[in-house]
């Protein structure tokens, strides 16, 4: 059974290089699924420095906003997806006025039916620091921990990244070096 996976951790705590071990021990073909909006200078660089990390050991996608539909079609010619990230996801979304909770249960009826491929979600934990001092910044955070809770719901691994080590919250701990 493929098994699909929920990857939280903080702003740079190595949840996706965590992923990116996981995805290329699963799979002999990864899909890199990235969900960036190259807006400026500076979130280019970033984009850039991922793309060279990661080299040439995955096939790189970017769909911004219909994640559901990208990962159907990366499924027919990858056994893994590795989807980066949904926080950045959830941005798209609210910047296009789409309904986010619909996009987020689209995500998860996906999930449920789709067995081609494993499913890798990486996700930014926002819920553990102060309560933001805006209604977009709050509105951004509830849409973040619905989003977080429901596919936890839905997938059958669920890990939190610090510090670059990883914890597991719902089903196998992975045999991965350095995690």
């Amino acid at each position: 059974m493929t098994r699909h996976c929920l990857v939280l951790g903080g702003a740079r705590s190595g949840k996706t290089a965590f992923a990116e071990r996981l995805a290329l021990h699963s799979g002999a073909r990864p899909a890199y699924l990235a969900t960036a909006s190259v807006l400026d200078d500076e979130m280019r660089a970033r984009v850039d420095s991922h793309q060279a990390l990661r080299g040439a050991r995955f096939t790189t996608m970017e769909e911004p906003l219909d994640v559901s539909r990208a990962i159907v079609a990366a499924g027919a010619d990858h056994d893994v997806i590795l989807v980066d990230c949904l926080t950045l996801w959830i941005t798209n979304l609210l910047m296009a006025n789409a309904d986010v909770a619909s996009a987020v249960g689209e995500l998860c009826a996906t999930l449920m039916e789709f067995r081609q491929a494993k499913v890798i979600l990486v996700s930014n934990e926002v819920g553990l620091g102060i309560v933001p001092d805006n209604a977009m910044a709050r509105t951004f955070r509830d849409l973040a921990g619905s989003a977080h809770q429901r596919l936890a719901e839905v997938c059958e691994d669920v890990y939190f990244v610090a510090a670059g080590l990883s914890l597991t919250m719902k089903g196998e701990a992975p045999a991965l070096s350095g995690t």
